[in-house]
């Protein structure tokens, strides 16, 4: 037995993401694999002159694992297939993976990663978990942030690349990561604001570092969200008071002739009743005739004038008098002495 095999665990393991999954090598599968696996996945048209660029490194880095990559550009498609030099099996899966992120617009700087052991990738569809266009759009955004801060934040913290587009989320890091990013992006998509999770880790990341509260439950210093659900339906603005409860029907409307036989225009001829509805009418139009006159001779009647009694003018009027002939006087002095004849 070798000293790896003795070091490893027997019995049940507390923190699986502790553990560290061995490397698998050439030596481990040296007779290959027996049969030819392959993938295709589409990829859009806006895509076609990226990948028409990049595809010889993506040939580079998927022959160094001995896997083959085809891009067909009639079809739009992408295929990676195992060769018989291959010798690692999963290795066909984590191509597949690679090809699907670079058809969600993931560049092949950060897409080619996943060929590594410990970092995968996780593509979540998020066209269907809310109904309204406009809503999606919205929580889509609240994901991203202003100027991308929020997504950027859960970058740092979960260390995954996250890319949003269209209706998907791509994200490639580690396993422990991917489903914090998950978790973040469904509650969004549930219409709960992605500053609670980003609160969350950042507490979780502070608890960890304390070897005291290492072993202890952490729920008490968690932020807890509280789903306040207000909903805006339109209210009437008349509401209707419902009747009190009755057994019994309601009774029956009245139908034309019921009212002409109260009213006794019933027994009446054709040229009576001709009469009667004409003087029913002019004597709606003399009324409005009224109503008109009325509204035109309002313009004529003259407003109602303050009467002022005497002693108030005399009250209000705080005017010299005598200070005012003495004035005039003085200026007709002038006036004078500038109009005298000349000898």
């Amino acid at each position: 037995m070798s000293e790896e095999e003795d070091k490893a665990p027997n019995g049940p393991i507390e923190n699986a993401w502790e553990m560290k999954i061995p490397e698998f090598k050439p030596e481990d599968n040296p007779h290959g694999l027996l049969e030819e696996s392959s993938f295709a996945t589409l990829f859009p048209q806006y895509r076609e002159h990226y990948l028409k660029q990049v595809w010889p490194l993506v040939q580079k880095t998927l022959s160094e694992h001995h896997i083959k990559a085809e891009l067909d550009l009639i079809e739009g498609s992408m295929t990676v297939k195992t060769t018989r030099r291959t010798w690692d099996p999963y290795i066909v899966i984590k191509a597949r993976d690679m090809i699907k992120l670079m058809s969600r617009s993931v560049p092949y700087e950060q897409a080619k990663r996943v060929l590594e052991d410990n970092v995968g990738c996780d593509i979540i569809k998020i066209g269907k978990l809310t109904r309204n266009k406009e809503k999606f759009v919205k929580r889509r955004q609240r994901l991203i942030g202003p100027n991308g801060c929020t997504l950027k934040s859960i970058e740092l913290l979960t260390n995954c690349y996250v890319l949003v587009q269209g209706q998907t989320v791509s994200a490639l890091g580690p396993y422990k990561g991917l489903q914090q990013v998950r978790k973040i992006v469904e509650d969004t998509m549930k219409n709960i604001h992605p500053i609670y999770n980003i609160k969350a880790l950042m507490i979780k990341r502070e608890l960890a570092k304390d070897p005291k509260l290492k072993n202890e439950n952490w729920d008490r210093f968690l932020p807890k969200f509280v789903n306040k659900n207000i909903s805006k339906r339109k209210k009437p603005k008349k509401k209707k008071d419902k009747p009190a409860y009755t057994p019994f029907p309601p009774p029956q409307t009245e139908s034309k002739i019921d009212k002409q036989l109260a009213t006794g225009e019933y027994f009446l001829n054709k040229e009576q009743r001709k009469l009667k509805n004409k003087k029913e009418k002019d004597e709606k139009h003399a009324e409005a005739a009224k109503k008109r006159e009325e509204k035109r001779s309002k313009a004529f009647i003259p407003p109602e004038e303050q009467v002022i009694a005497k002693g108030e003018t005399k009250a209000k009027s705080s005017v010299d008098i005598a200070g005012l002939k003495e004035k005039i006087l003085k200026a007709r002095k002038g006036a004078k002495s500038f109009n005298l004849p000349t000898k």
